[in-house]
């Protein structure tokens, strides 16, 4: 069991002593709230069809069922600027009255922890009612001759190639993660999307890959069944405390944590793994957080945070989860505050090293 680094662990005691003066607060303040004949717009700064949509798509019947007084709940799709766009018109226009929620997704807390001057959004100035994680795992060629994670080893002289969706897109966890881990990748980038990813990865053009859970299970594990890919580890999940663990939908295998530790002998630290730790649970343990604006009154906060434990917890929505929200726990009530603050923190200088790795090694240029 591996904990956050401690600067992160402090940031999220606070938020859980937070968190836990709204809920002993919650069950009388949120029996005010009345959203009857009422709509409710859930932003979301995506195109319509896209991972981020189909997500709360599949949530607001729940939701709408288990707001007080049942308001209708609507999609809005505010695309642009890499999601971007639409999170900025939230910041600056929804009203903190319960009618306007928005969620996002890495690839917009991305930006945030980035510092990218775009960004008119501030995490910490929203109010967290739900948090949704989601998981993915790294393989590489059976050809290779690596059986598992403890012979990582074995690959450190050798060239991995990784085709990827670009520097600062979701892509950016498993560059760190190679990096932390030692293994020398190239980043051939121009990717639209992790499908075709994995799709160079069966040409033979890349020899290191990830897909995310649902993607694996689908595409990539029938490869591991013919003797074809082997797994070397998935991110793993956060629970309540910042623990990491194994991911539930991939019980036997290593974390990231524990592949670093089979292969260099010890547990990982220093800043580079700080950065890691910071968009790691941005990009995976807590990927899509949904918000009410900044203002917005506790006894509607509360009211939010109920529906949705009680939207998690319907059993209509246990039997048709599926491929949308997988095995992964909901973080709901109590739990949201903790694992938002990880989501949406990252230290300064964990910061820093991260934009000059990016401008030292792929010439991107945040300012």
């Amino acid at each position: 069991m591996m904990k956050l680094p401690m600067r992160f662990m402090r940031g999220t005691v606070v938020a859980m002593a937070a968190a836990a003066s709204l809920m002993f607060a919650a069950p009388d303040r949120a029996e005010a709230v009345d959203f009857s004949g009422k709509t409710v717009e859930w932003w979301i700064p995506f195109s319509e069809g896209g991972g981020s949509d189909v997500w709360a798509r599949f949530y607001a019947p729940y939701l709408a069922k288990h707001l007080p007084g049942q308001p209708n709940v609507i999609i809005r799709n505010v695309p642009g600027g890499g999601s971007i766009t639409g999170t900025n018109e939230f910041a600056a226009r929804a009203r903190p009255d319960g009618l306007a929620l928005v969620g996002t997704s890495g690839s917009t807390q991305f930006p945030y922890l980035l510092g990218d001057r775009r960004v008119r959004y501030e995490y910490h100035d929203l109010e967290p009612v739900l948090v949704s994680p989601t998981g993915g795992v790294v393989y590489i060629p059976a050809s290779f001759g690596i059986e598992d994670a403890s012979q990582l080893g074995q690959l450190t002289d050798r060239e991995l190639v990784y085709a990827s969706q670009g520097a600062t897109s979701l892509d950016l966890v498993p560059m760190l993660a190679f990096e932390v881990m030692g293994l020398n990748v190239r980043h051939v980038f121009g990717m639209t999307g992790r499908g075709d990813g994995r799709l160079a990865f069966e040409r033979g053009e890349a020899t290191i890959d990830y897909q995310t859970s649902s993607a694996y299970l689908t595409n990539v594990q029938p490869l591991v069944d013919n003797g074809t890919v082997v797994p070397l580890f998935s991110y793993g999940v956060l629970d309540a405390e910042g623990n990491v663990q194994r991911d539930p939908s991939f019980p036997d295998i290593p974390h990231f944590v524990e592949a670093y530790e089979m292969m260099h002998g010890e547990a990982p630290s220093g800043v580079a793994f700080d950065a890691y730790m910071a968009f790691f649970a941005s990009g995976f343990a807590a990927q899509k957080p949904a918000m009410l604006p900044n203002g917005t009154d506790p006894e509607i906060v509360a009211a939010y945070r109920e529906a949705f434990a009680a939207a998690a917890a319907d059993p209509d929505l246990q039997a048709a989860k599926g491929e949308v929200l997988g095995e992964y726990e909901q973080a709901v009530g109590d739990d949201v505050e903790p694992l938002y603050h990880v989501a949406t923190s990252i230290d300064p200088e964990a910061r820093e090293w991260v934009r000059s790795y990016l401008t030292e090694n792929h010439s991107v240029m945040l300012d």
